[in-house]
């Protein structure tokens, strides 16, 4: 009885490795850097449904946003004050940077304060824009002070809709 069991093991580690080496491929899997790969996410999506209504269709849209998002993410500038329960976040940058963060911070903010309990207040400045956290208890300002300006712009799993919606031609605010 104990060779019968063996014997099954033996084939069933055979088949799954052998099942394994069937799905294995030498093609690279990754797409190359972040922007490309949600752009082509998005693609695939799109391609992938039967119902894609080719006509508004703007990858180009998709494309600005997502160098809105990287102008922001590594060259703007930010500084932070805190008063009480607010902090309010002064981004910054070039002439180019300060429009990305000027899109960025007023589309977010209101869906920042949606996705929480927290009040949530932006406007444009010359060289990029301010946002206003005000909060009800040191324990989420300690939140808010650990995630900083970055981490609140990634509050709310929108994103990947947000994407969609924009390469869709749907206004996404």
């Amino acid at each position: 009885m104990n060779l019968g069991l063996l014997s099954i093991a033996i084939v069933f580690a055979a088949s799954s490795a052998m099942a394994q080496h069937g799905h294995q491929s030498n093609a690279p899997a990754e797409t190359g850097q972040s922007q490309f790969a949600a752009i082509a996410e998005i693609v695939t999506m799109l391609r992938d449904e039967p119902e894609t209504d080719w006509a508004n269709v703007d990858i180009k849209a998709l494309r600005d946003h997502l160098v809105d998002m990287d102008n922001v993410t590594t060259k703007a500038s930010v500084q932070q004050e805190k008063n009480g329960l607010s902090v309010i976040f002064s981004i910054t940058g070039d002439a180019l940077v300060a429009t990305s963060v000027q899109r960025m911070v007023l589309a977010h903010s209101p869906m920042l304060q949606a996705s929480t309990n927290w009040k949530v207040l932006s406007e444009k400045i010359e060289h990029g824009a301010t946002m206003m956290v005000r909060v009800s208890s040191e324990d989420e300002m300690k939140q808010i002070l650990g995630l900083g300006f970055f981490g609140l712009m990634t509050i709310g799993a929108h994103h990947q809709q947000h994407h969609l919606m924009i390469a869709t031609g749907r206004s996404p605010h």
